[in-house]
């Protein structure tokens, strides 16, 4: 968990003060990157206990190509509930974007299916990428979350822009690119889903997981949480967790949570912190 809390330590020692949309006030530096070895443990964070399963269910709804939450409710998790409409929809968000990316003449692309179709047949080629930046579909900045997914287009534009897939000496790795990154709260949240993605995807594939390389844009510290940003720093990282899987799926969306086993994921307490809608 080093190369996260070297981030927040940055982030704070020489981050610029700035305000952003939500009115909080962030602390803000442009053009980090983070790097993990897949190998050494799931990169889980230690140093405040996070909840697993939300991780899980939102990757596997984003991979159900779903983008309303009453999948994620009926599963205990609620984090994207600020931003849904009333009926629960949230635009076309991550999972129509990977999943039923839209044409210039409606056609639609499975992004994921082709990605997962190269990397088994041609796993030399650079173009291994998964992008959700529709410029079509983004958000209206005039009005809010749930005007713009009552209207039919994103609630919120992607944070995690791209994600690009290499394979090489039998394993794979993945830079995920995000454009802005609430350091707090969302970054450990995106990392560990990030990881689960490049190991489910080993699977599918028969390869061994590599490394995992986080690229950041603007990446910041909310105003509202420097507190608990310095008691974060102040704890020791404990051992990684190792993630194992139960069963192998048929494919990459017959994935159910309960095929997911994390070994000894020890943490320490949980740290709150309000999110800034």
């Amino acid at each position: 968990m080093q190369p996260y809390l070297d981030l927040l330590a940055d982030i704070m020692a020489n981050g610029i003060d700035k305000s952003d949309r939500t009115g909080t006030g962030t602390r803000s530096l442009f053009g980090r990157q983070m790097r993990y070895n897949l190998a050494d443990g799931f990169p889980l964070l230690t140093t405040k206990k996070l909840h697993f399963k939300s991780i899980a269910y939102e990757l596997l709804w984003f991979l159900r190509g779903d983008t309303n939450i009453k999948y994620l409710n009926d599963h205990g998790v609620t984090i994207w509930d600020e931003w849904a409409t009333s009926e629960g929809e949230l635009g076309p968000v991550y999972g129509a974007q990977w999943r039923n990316w839209l044409g210039s003449h409606g056609e639609s692309y499975d992004q994921m299916q082709i990605l997962l179709d190269g990397l088994k047949n041609k796993p030399d080629s650079r173009r291994h990428i998964v992008s959700g930046w529709n410029v079509a579909f983004l958000p209206d900045e005039t009005v809010g979350p749930r005007e713009n997914a009552a209207a039919g287009r994103m609630a919120l534009p992607p944070c995690h822009v791209l994600y690009q897939f290499y394979v090489a000496n039998g394993k794979l790795s993945c830079m995920m690119t995000q454009r802005s990154a609430d350091c707090f709260l969302g970054v450990p949240y995106n990392q560990a889903s990030v990881a689960l993605l490049t190991h489910m995807l080993a699977q599918q594939c028969e390869l061994e997981v590599g490394e995992l390389i986080m690229s950041f844009g603007d990446v910041h510290i909310y105003r509202n949480h420097f507190e608990q940003v310095a008691l974060q720093l102040s704890r020791q990282p404990l051992v990684p967790p190792q993630l194992k899987f139960k069963r192998r799926p048929e494919s990459l969306f017959s994935y159910e949570f309960t095929d997911f086993e994390l070994l000894d994921y020890q943490a320490h307490r949980h740290i709150a912190g309000v999110v800034s809608v």
